[in-house]
């Protein structure tokens, strides 16, 4: 049985996401920064007949708590198929890049950015060691330079100094590991599950968790011919669903 570790997962998305995977025969460790909500989110998929699934406490803007979610899941198995990294903070909104308190920006980095490297890097080993390692970093179509720079683009009008910004980042981190592994058995993209209605937004998105988690699954289970240091986003009309950077 495969096996994947998604943060942030015990509600909207990451929540749906592992109802997915688990569907799909994946054995899940739903990652909760609180453990009490995680063994909530587990016991809810359980009462669905999901048994393959537990819950790991992991606040991926503390290294000590990630690192204890690595010896955790390092007690139960040898190696690590998938690594989704959907956890993340907006930082609220609005954020006017002119006004907006640099101690904001840092803790939107911290968890966004920093965080998610932290949790790349601590797991890499056991991802390492599977046969088909796939690591999906979940960012937003508000970290596209390209279509931030475009007046016609629907959200062009959506700007901030802290959140998009940190997306930005996690983009050319993904590209610049997909290139370190390129000759590797790692396939490693960066997903933008679209404007999707969740408490991130306060549920004035227009896409629905199905659709969203959807996409994130498509590219944490891609075969061996599948891409790799690519973006893309539910938001884009096109077929294969590829954004600018």
């Amino acid at each position: 049985m495969k096996t994947v570790l998604i943060t942030g997962a015990n509600k909207s998305i990451g929540f749906e996401t592992a109802r997915q995977l688990a569907k799909a025969g994946y054995y899940v460790y739903l990652g909760s920064r609180d453990i009490e909500n995680g063994e909530q989110a587990v016991a809810k998929l359980k009462a669905e007949g999901l048994d393959n699934i537990e819950a790991i406490q992991i606040d991926i803007s503390n290294p000590a708590s990630v690192k204890q979610a690595r010896e955790e899941i390092g007690k139960k198995l040898n190696s690590l198929d998938v690594l989704i990294n959907n956890a993340g903070i907006s930082g609220g909104f609005p954020q006017p890049p002119s006004s907006l308190d640099t101690t904001t920006i840092k803790k939107v980095f911290d968890t966004n950015f920093f965080g998610t490297i932290e949790v790349t890097q601590v797991f890499l080993d056991l991802l390492k060691k599977s046969d088909s390692p796939r690591i999906v970093n979940v960012t937003s179509g508000l970290a596209s330079l390209t279509l931030h720079s475009d007046p016609s683009w629907k959200y062009y009008n959506f700007k901030g100094g802290a959140y998009g910004p940190s997306k930005t980042a996690l983009n050319a981190y993904t590209i610049a590991l997909a290139f370190e592994l390129k000759d590797t058995a790692f396939k490693i993209n960066v997903v933008d599950p679209g404007f999707t209605a969740t408490d991130f937004n306060q549920h004035r998105g227009t896409g629905n968790v199905n659709d969203a988690a959807a996409i994130i699954v498509k590219y944490a289970t891609i075969g061996a011919d599948g891409p790799t240091g690519k973006y893309f986003s539910n938001d884009m009309d096109t077929v294969d669903k590829e954004s600018p950077w």
